[in-house]
């Protein structure tokens, strides 16, 4: 499985970004889809995972400003991310779970967020 990630950049606080990841290979095999992200001297950490059948799991950090979704046929998840927080800066990184327990990243996009 490849991961190829789109969006990020630089926002304003209370601005809007959009992420996008496709997946390509043996997208058959993959379950979850999700968004990590990692700050300078912080652990990675999830921002928000779907299930192929669109269960939706969210950081608290984030939840009622992110909204995660999927399609299916076009194997891409997207992330839409408003009311961004200067706390939400950090490198994003597309992830990919097989049912078999394997991850799978994507090469990670900068989001900047500027008070």
């Amino acid at each position: 499985v490849q991961l190829q990630a789109y969006g990020g950049g630089l926002a304003h606080t209370g601005g809007s970004l959009t992420l996008s990841c496709a997946a390509s290979g043996t997208v058959f095999s993959i379950d979850v889809m999700g968004w990590y992200r990692q700050a300078p001297e912080k652990q990675r950490e999830l921002v928000a995972s779907i299930t192929r059948s669109k269960s939706v799991n969210y950081a608290d950090s984030v939840k009622g400003r992110f909204t995660i979704s999927r399609d299916n046929a076009k194997n891409t998840v997207f992330l839409q991310m408003n009311s961004l927080k200067p706390e939400d800066t950090a490198v994003y990184y597309c992830n990919a779970r097989n049912y078999a327990g394997k991850d799978y990243w994507g090469q990670g996009t900068q989001v900047t967020v500027s008070s």
